[in-house]
């Protein structure tokens, strides 16, 4: 049912869908004429000796080989070019659909579930779309025509056919009924040494710290051990199959030489006609085996399809509004917002009401999880308001086109992420179209002239996955130039200037106030000296807001503010 409706993506595949089973089924029709050839051989060319004829029935066959061959090519051809295409547009498809979710969508999906959507399950159901337009129609083509030519040269013989065909489709889908829930467990415990593996190499230098090395080993140990356990319990009963299909076969080829030698004795059949028929019997066996690795295949693929299909039906979790956001002026206004993250049970953030001016700087300080992130996520609508509303210069953000919207926003979230490329590729992330001039301006800003100045190369210097080849800071300091990039109108670092040290901060703040079109800069730290010179500071503490106002005042009747400077400097509670 879930195959069906990915069927769509293969619009413009029709050719290659008819063309490909076309031509395997052309490549199975010469394979059935082959025996009759041999049959030839043996009953012309051998028993009169006529060499002539063997060699020419041999060249036949090597052409009809041939010709198969150059059949099974091209049905591969077409077969590959539908499926691969396939696959691309449902990758495709399904990667425009996460990059449409909402934060919320993400975190209750899980990032690691949509990677194997996206990887895994989208080569599984490639595989089995591939396979299918080959082995659909072949196999039952080459069992079916066996058993007509069989029955042609004699029916008495190919009764034994007859007999033989259910006995190996009762062993052959019978091991794969019995093995396919064993198949599926060894998948699941694969899952878990795949996930074993990643923590562990992500977390390397925590279990080094904590010399956890030989309880990790042997967790994981473990957890290979239940695979190949797994395993090996499919895997034998996996390897019944070709003994028995081999007994099954054998008994029969036994039959059938035993009725063929009475017929070739009393002159009903020839020698080379029983050989065809047991050529016959072999092209059944393959193929049945081939049919039950297709349908094995094919059930992967299925389930595979049903996972992506649960990502492409996904909901749209946001209304996107039509009011264009280019032209903000930066005015920023809370009026008892409420937020809640999905399946929790209470608010993160709660009755929360402020609003920031044009070009002022808001600091945002609080404890851990004290709902900063999320105050500051609502105003680029990476998360709704449960209730309340969050407004941009008088207008609900709810009215504004989402593109739009954010494209006035420049963001610079905790974890600053750099990708693969160049420093100038990720800056133009924030404005495609940006001149040099303009790069090295929001560098500047962001306190990281000298970090790309230093590097070979410069604007063009390579940055590694993940921006492996710098420091923590100078990552942050590029992301923020990344967003300055685009002259927001707003600016929000959460927590963006962690890895730099004071002075470079306050250089950082300072050059953000002085730009010629300063932004509203909201500034989230657990730093008291970042929000210290903010024009107003919002202090969270569990999720409401129990303090707003500058340094001076805040210090004096916010307890919570109080505790947060006073353990950061210590002196002044004495003074």
């Amino acid at each position: 049912m879930q195959m069906r409706k990915l069927l769509k993506y293969m619009r413009g595949y029709g050719k290659e869908c008819v063309l490909g089973p076309l031509f395997k089924l052309l490549e199975a029709s010469f394979e059935l004429l082959i025996p009759l050839v041999v049959a030839a051989i043996v009953d012309t060319g051998i028993e009169n000796n006529d060499r002539g004829y063997v060699v020419k029935m041999c060249l036949v066959m090597v052409l009809l080989g041939l010709v198969g061959f150059g059949c099974a090519v091209t049905a591969q051809f077409f077969a590959a070019k539908a499926a691969v295409g396939f696959a691309t547009r449902l990758r495709h498809a399904v990667l425009k659909r996460i990059m449409g979710l909402s934060y919320t969508q993400i975190d209750t999906v899980g990032t690691s579930t949509m990677i194997t959507r996206m990887t895994s399950d989208i080569n599984q159901v490639q595989n089995g779309v591939n396979l299918t337009l080959r082995l659909l129609l072949r196999s039952p083509f080459v069992v079916f025509g066996a058993m007509i030519m069989a029955f042609s040269i004699d029916f008495d013989a190919a009764l034994t056919f007859a007999g033989l065909i259910p006995v190996l489709c009762v062993v052959v889908f019978g091991i794969m009924l019995i093995t396919m829930p064993q198949y599926r467990r060894v998948q699941a415990a694969l899952d878990k040494v795949t996930a074993a593996t990643r923590q562990n190499l992500t977390g390397v230098r925590v279990l080094r710290a904590f010399t956890m090395e030989a309880a990790e080993i042997d967790s994981f140990e473990g957890s290979t051990a239940d695979l190949q356990h797994r395993q090996q319990k499919a895997g034998r009963i996996s390897n019944l199959m070709n003994p028995l299909t081999l007994v099954a076969v054998n008994l029969a080829v036994v039959l059938l030489i035993q009725v063929g030698a009475r017929k070739t004795d009393a002159g009903i059949l020839t020698q080379g006609l029983v050989i065809a028929l047991y050529n016959y019997m072999s092209q059944i066996l393959v193929e049945l085996v081939k049919m039950a690795n297709l349908i094995i295949t094919m059930t992967k693929a299925a389930a595979c399809a049903g996972r992506v299909q649960s990502v492409l039906e996904i909901g749209q979790a946001q209304e996107n509004g039509t009011r264009d956001g280019a032209s903000l002026s930066g005015k920023v206004e809370f009026r008892n917002v409420t937020a809640k993250y999905e399946g929790a049970a209470e608010a993160s953030v709660e009755g929360i009401s402020f609003t920031a001016l044009p070009g002022q700087t808001v600091g945002v300080i609080g404890g851990t999880g004290s709902g900063k992130t999320t105050l500051i996520n609502l105003i680029p609508r990476l998360y709704d308001a449960f209730s309340g509303d969050v407004l941009l210069d008088g207008v609900n953000v709810r009215e504004f086109d989402l593109v739009s919207l954010r494209r006035s926003i420049g963001i610079v979230p905790q974890k600053s992420v750099l990708f693969q490329g160049t420093i100038r590729k990720n800056l133009c992330w924030g404005k495609a179209d940006a001149t040099d001039a303009e790069l090295w301006a929001a560098l500047e800003t962001a306190q990281a002239y000298e970090v790309v100045k230093s590097r070979e190369g410069e604007l063009d210097a390579p940055v590694e996955q993940g921006g492996a080849n710098f420091s923590g800071g100078q990552r942050q300091r590029l992301a923020i130039a990344r967003a300055l990039v685009r002259k927001p109108s707003i600016l929000i670092l959460d927590d963006s200037a962690s890895a730099l040290d004071y002075a470079t901060d306050a250089k950082l703040r300072m050059a953000i106030r002085n730009m010629e079109h300063p932004p509203t800069t909201f500034i989230v730290s657990q730093r008291a000296a970042s929000v210290r010179y903010a024009d107003q500071i919002l202090v969270l503490d569990d999720g409401r807001l129990v303090g707003i106002g500058k340094h001076d005042q805040l210090l004096e009747t916010c307890t919570v503010y109080q505790e947060i400077y006073y353990s950061q400097f210590p002196k002044e509670a004495h003074q």
